[in-house]
């Protein structure tokens, strides 16, 4: 019984080493904080940061009560905003479409070529924020409704490509491959046995995008692209706070509201 209990060992979740190395772990991600912490706060002036509830506050009373009678003049630029995100939304989907399918491993014609380009093209497009599309697409075609549109269709790519190739790749093989016995085309077996498995997630994700660009086109009038934002800025420009504080509302409101349908029309669909 002695010798049992002497070569007896305790169970223990990790051992000394994987204790140590996480230890170790915990105090490089601490170091790396402060470190961080430091070289982001490095040309802060902590005078303004201390005073900033103060001028939140000043800004706040401001912005009350809102100027209500400023309302009928933004609903032509919200009327603007709706139709940069919908034909954004409808012209990426447009491009998106042809690059989920060249991207996805199961429909792409050249794994080797097209396969990469398609890729690219959806990196590439998720990399750059449609703020700066805007910015891009205001200098080289001037500001206005269209340069918003083509931006947020540039941002949209990326987004509906991406989700749209994995749900391709993810299409039942077994379908497909019952299609190819009975002696179907190429575009027969596309057409009837990979675009019906994917249709509920191409619809949930064209509203799901069109509902993030309903957000997204509301800011792009900050950098002349067209829409509520050029009045947002107007108003900041000018100091107008009660008028801000309408325009803010007014977005708020539009958000709660296209939320809300792109739920009910998620549901509908899925």
């Amino acid at each position: 019984m002695t010798e049992i209990s002497h070569y007896r060992q305790i169970w223990s979740h990790r051992t000394p080493r994987a204790r140590l190395l996480l230890w170790a772990g915990w105090l490089a991600l601490v170091a790396l904080f402060v470190w961080c912490w430091q070289v982001m706060t490095q040309d802060t002036i902590w005078f303004f940061v201390a005073d900033a509830p103060q001028q939140a506050a000043d800004i706040g009373g401001r912005m009350l009560p809102p100027r209500w009678s400023y309302l009928p003049e933004l609903m032509q630029p919200l009327w603007d905003t709706l139709n940069i995100a919908t034909l954004g939304t409808l012209g990426g989907v447009i491009m998106a479409v042809p690059v989920a399918f060249f991207a996805a491993r199961n429909t792409t014609p050249s794994v080797t070529l097209l396969r990469p380009v398609a890729l690219f093209i959806i990196v590439a497009s998720r990399s750059i924020n449609s703020l700066i599309w805007a910015l891009l697409l205001v200098a080289i075609i001037g500001p206005g409704l269209l340069a918003g549109i083509v931006a947020i269709a540039l941002r949209s790519i990326g987004f509906v490509g991406k989700l749209l190739y994995e749900a391709i790749e993810e299409t039942d093989a077994r379908q497909i491959e019952a299609i190819e016995a009975t002696g179907a085309s190429a575009a027969q077996v596309l057409s009837y046995g990979i675009v019906p498995q994917i249709m509920p997630a191409f619809w949930g994700i064209t509203v799901f995008r069109w509902d993030i660009n309903i957000r997204e086109s509301t800011i792009l009038g900050l950098v002349g692209a067209g829409g509520i934002g050029l009045k947002l800025q107007g108003s900041l420009n000018t100091l107008a706070w009660s008028q801000v504080s309408v325009i803010l509302l007014l977005i708020l409101g539009t958000v709660v509201l296209s939320e809300w349908v792109s739920s009910r029309v998620r549901q509908a669909i899925i």
